[in-house]
């Protein structure tokens, strides 16, 4: 075999793989598109168990959207698994943090559990910091980070390569304030992120809950949380998580108590 039909070989094998790969790709979005629609049409027809099994099913298989975790907390709202609801709003907020739906529905939620727990104050800087890095997605901020960032090196080129005074001015300045905002938004970005992937929390699942002192069952009882409850995972030891809640109590739960977020 020569040289040449060997490459021509080779090039045949690339472009059917791609085309494999594309065809690959395209049928598992049609049929994600295809149980989505589904799940949406149970939810419209009052088939809110039916559109719940649907939409796990897209989440046992590693798919992940505020929209679709919005729709299945929408869909326990619905039978009364407020918990539940809580629980998937919560994972729908930490990909898309800004989404005022999201927010709004968590709210109502909330507002419908048996605890009612004041937070401890926080700085207001730290909090400042925290609602503006809450606007927008890791992605979001990612993206507009990057965007600013290839500005700032165009504007630089204009600085560089003009040799007319005004445009100079106009290159470095446009390029030193697109680099900041690049350095500002990948900043957002990077505590988003970190955020994201450091912060374990969960939400009680179980009707009522008593705290212990320490991962033993016969410890001591330090207080009750119920169902719906938002909680902060600090350690486990086994089956035993150590948590907090909004004003600072800590304490241990079994991890059947709860789902992590």
């Amino acid at each position: 075999m020569s040289g040449k039909t060997k490459s021509l070989n080779i090039l045949k094998g690339l472009v059917l793989l791609s085309c494999l790969v594309v065809f690959s790709i395209t049928a598992g979005a049609a049929e994600t598109q295809l149980l989505i629609a589904k799940g949406n049409t149970a939810y419209s027809a009052g088939k809110y168990l039916e559109a719940i099994n649907t939409y796990k099913s897209l989440v046992s298989q590693g798919y992940e959207s505020p929209d679709l975790y919005y729709n299945l907390g929408n869909s326990f709202f619905k039978l009364n698994d407020i918990p539940h609801a809580i629980l998937w709003y919560e994972r729908a907020k930490r990909l898309d943090p800004g989404n005022e739906d999201v927010s709004f529905n968590l709210n109502v939620a909330n507002s419908r559990i048996t605890d009612k727990i004041d937070p401890l104050p926080e700085f207001f800087v730290k909090r400042w910091f925290r609602v503006v890095t809450d606007l927008f997605s890791v992605d979001t901020w990612s993206a507009s980070g990057i965007a600013f960032f290839i500005a700032a090196l165009l504007f630089f080129s204009l600085y560089i390569a003009s040799r007319v005074l005004i445009l100079r001015k106009l290159g470095f300045w446009a390029g030193f304030s697109s680099l900041l905002i690049s350095v500002v938004f990948l900043l957002f970005a990077w505590t988003s992120y970190r955020s994201l992937k450091s912060e374990q929390s969960g939400i009680i699942t179980n009707p009522t809950v008593t705290v212990k002192s320490s991962p033993d069952e016969k410890s001591t009882d330090i207080f009750v949380i119920h169902e719906g409850c938002k909680i902060q995972l600090i350690d486990h030891i086994g089956n035993w998580y150590e948590i907090s809640i909004v004003n600072g109590s800590v304490g241990w739960v079994e991890v059947s108590n709860f789902e992590k977020i």
